[in-house]
């Protein structure tokens, strides 16, 4: 997909998934306008390994059940579109790397489908289930080591550097 084309997807898909806004008081309706006028001065940035993502807008959110509140942070509009656009790419690449049983956040996967495909197992025999919650996942991973994992599949060092720590 060509980054323009691509670009215009994610401000599609940023309008579609409504938020609170970041820092620059941004709604996701706004996003895609919002992206368009930086554009000419974000991608060189980006190209020349110049570009600094904007500060997000820290906030927390009550955990369901609960069980207290989660750290959240809120991209500014032009960040929402970037990291869509960036997920684009990404995802066709890393999500074939994942074992098939695994849910989470993926796209086309749900909790109803993991719980449906555990009954199947449960029917075909299965006597043992494991279950994982990655609450704080990416506040304790190894990150070289994650970069490392991603650098094997995604050969853009712009791209790397921009995503990573």
């Amino acid at each position: 997909m060509r980054a323009p084309e691509n670009l215009r997807k994610a401000g599609r898909q940023v309008t579609a998934n409504p938020g609170a806004p970041g820092v620059d008081g941004m709604t996701s309706e706004d996003c895609p306008a919002c992206a368009r006028e930086p554009w000419p001065s974000i991608r060189p940035a980006g190209r020349e390994e110049r570009y600094q993502p904007s500060p997000g807008r820290r906030t927390e959110i009550p955990q369901r059940h609960g069980q207290g509140k989660r750290r959240l942070g809120i991209p500014t509009g032009v960040e929402r579109v970037i990291q869509q656009a960036i997920a684009q790419v990404l995802g066709p690449i890393v999500d074939p790397e994942f074992c098939a049983s695994s849910g989470g956040f993926r796209p086309g996967r749900s909790a109803h489908q993991a719980v449906r495909q555990l009954q199947g197992y449960s029917k075909a025999g299965a006597k043992v289930a494991v279950a994982l919650d990655l609450a704080k996942f990416f506040a304790r991973v190894n990150h070289d080591a994650l970069m490392t994992r991603v650098a094997r599949r995604v050969r853009d060092k712009a791209l790397l550097r921009l995503i990573g720590p």
